[in-house]
């Protein structure tokens, strides 16, 4: 049930700041408003009008996020935002996954997964992060780029690729 109010309230957010334009002081009304339902949310977070953040219960964002238009960040696991962090336009966050059961994908339960945007990093445009994965701090992932990667990551790093490579250090 508490999942089913967030969701209202992420739509009702998104609904009634749709028309504003993304100029700061909107954009940060927007981030106040959805942080209210999340379980912490720093200063200065900036949601773009035409950004999906579902599951509201399930984020932490640290200060001065910006997060661009059509973002969708959607899951049953904990998504975690430190300090910082900018998304590119058609960003996907997918903290979440599909079992099978039943002979079908579609009725059978989400398996919970914690994804990590650590401190500095930029998600460029049409990037997919999914499953549990940690961004390293002060990184970048190259456009049209798929996250995949667990641990092991090195920080202040070019990422690119499908799935995504460390390409070199910045």
């Amino acid at each position: 049930m508490k999942h089913k109010v967030f969701l209202i309230y992420s739509w009702f957010i998104r609904t009634f700041f749709y028309f504003f334009p993304d100029i700061p002081i909107f954009m940060k009304l927007r981030g106040f408003f959805y942080g209210l339902g999340m379980i912490k949310c720093g200063k200065n977070f900036q949601v773009t009008h035409s950004a999906i953040l579902n599951s509201l219960e399930c984020f932490v964002v640290g200060n001065n996020v910006y997060i661009a238009n059509f973002c969708n960040f959607i899951g049953n696991g904990i998504i975690y935002i430190e300090d910082n962090v900018i998304f590119g336009p058609n960003v996907i966050i997918s903290a979440g996954k599909h079992t099978f059961n039943n002979n079908s994908y579609r009725f059978s339960k989400s398996t919970p997964l914690n994804v990590t945007v650590k401190n500095g990093s930029w998600i460029a445009a049409n990037c997919t992060i999914v499953g549990e994965c940690i961004f390293p701090a002060k990184s970048i992932l190259a456009a049209n780029s798929v996250f995949l990667t667990k641990s092991g990551s090195t920080e202040n790093s070019l990422y690119a690729g499908n799935p995504a490579k460390f390409i070199k250090n910045l």
